[in-house]
């Protein structure tokens, strides 16, 4: 006979998740508790956040290990009170399902506290204020801005992993000329450079991303979503027909663009750190040098910007 309970947890995972009925993404201690999605199972260094894979402020700072259908997809560092993750990091595989799919909004209940959680859900409760998380209604005053995925789609692997990302937990409001403009075209370009030289030893695709935000300190808004004002991505992988290890990284503001035609030119894991104080991954990942090496008979087919 099935408990009270657990009769419970299956109607929440149904409303939360519908049209399927997955696992509730799991509210880990530490990252060290979903760390196959990191490099080594080296957690980046973000100052006052996390340092040597200790995160500095556990009552802010929440590590998530996105789950679906009882299966983890990636992990995420959440700040509750700017109600946008720190960051999201994956390992890329390639893309075996194409397209979009089609998937509501999740939320992440075990950020809230008991009460949130054992209180009864109803339909109206998407347009709820959550304590310690972004809700639905929380974006409404953003609707001129899109819901940038750290995390995209279309660098998930099979439909299931790419209906996983969509979770509030990872996104941000994201200028929409910026995300549809050169934040896109870097995303395309990296996954076609990873799709053709992140092979690894055993000649499977592999490649290890970590995209995040940098909040905007001039948003002392309480209760809030935070609009960071930069976002950064990094990427390391193994080349084993060269026998070696590439990265690049990207980085840029989170503002309007205009034209339609700008690129985010790659730069190197040091640039990164030394304008964002971000150190993503271990050092066998080429601090001083770009994988722009491997983009020159790919501007069209991948999107790549000229190389520097």
């Amino acid at each position: 006979m099935m408990s009270v309970k657990m009769g419970y947890l299956l109607s929440l995972a149904a409303f939360l998740f519908l049209p399927s009925v997955p696992t509730v993404a799991k509210l880990v201690d530490s990252m060290s508790d979903c760390a196959e999605f990191l490099l080594e199972k080296t957690p980046p260094q973000v100052p006052g956040i996390l340092e040597g894979g200790n995160i500095k402020d556990q009552n802010r700072y929440k590590p998530i290990c996105q789950t679906f259908n009882n299966e983890k997809r990636f992990v995420t560092l959440y700040d509750t009170q700017n109600k946008i993750p720190v960051f999201s990091a994956y390992k890329y595989r390639g893309e075996q399902d194409k397209g979009r799919p089609k998937t509501p909004w999740k939320i992440e209940p075990q950020l809230e506290n008991k009460a949130d959680k054992n209180e009864n859900m109803k339909d109206g409760d998407k347009e709820k204020t959550y304590n310690y998380q972004a809700g639905d209604i929380d974006y409404k005053p953003y609707e001129k801005l899109d819901r940038g995925h750290l995390f995209p789609s279309a660098h998930a692997f099979k439909e299931d992993d790419k209906k996983s990302t969509f979770t509030l937990t990872n996104i941000v409001p994201q200028e929409a000329t910026f995300n549809q403009g050169s934040w896109r075209r870097m995303e395309t370009c990296i996954k076609c450079v990873m799709d053709k030289h992140c092979i690894n030893n055993n000649k499977v695709i592999e490649g290890f991303v970590v995209t995040g935000a940098q909040p905007n300190t001039a948003d002392k808004t309480k209760n809030t979503v935070n609009i960071p004002s930069k976002m950064w991505s990094a990427f390391c992988c193994y080349n084993s027909d060269k026998k070696t290890w590439i990265a690049s990284a990207h980085f840029s503001d989170n503002v309007k663009e205009e034209g339609g035609k700008k690129f985010l030119q790659a730069q190197t894991l040091e640039e990164l750190h030394k304008t964002l104080k971000v150190s993503v991954f271990p050092e066998k990942c080429p601090n001083q040098k770009t994988a722009t090496e491997f983009y020159p008979h790919m501007e069209k087919e991948c999107e790549c910007p000229p190389s520097t």
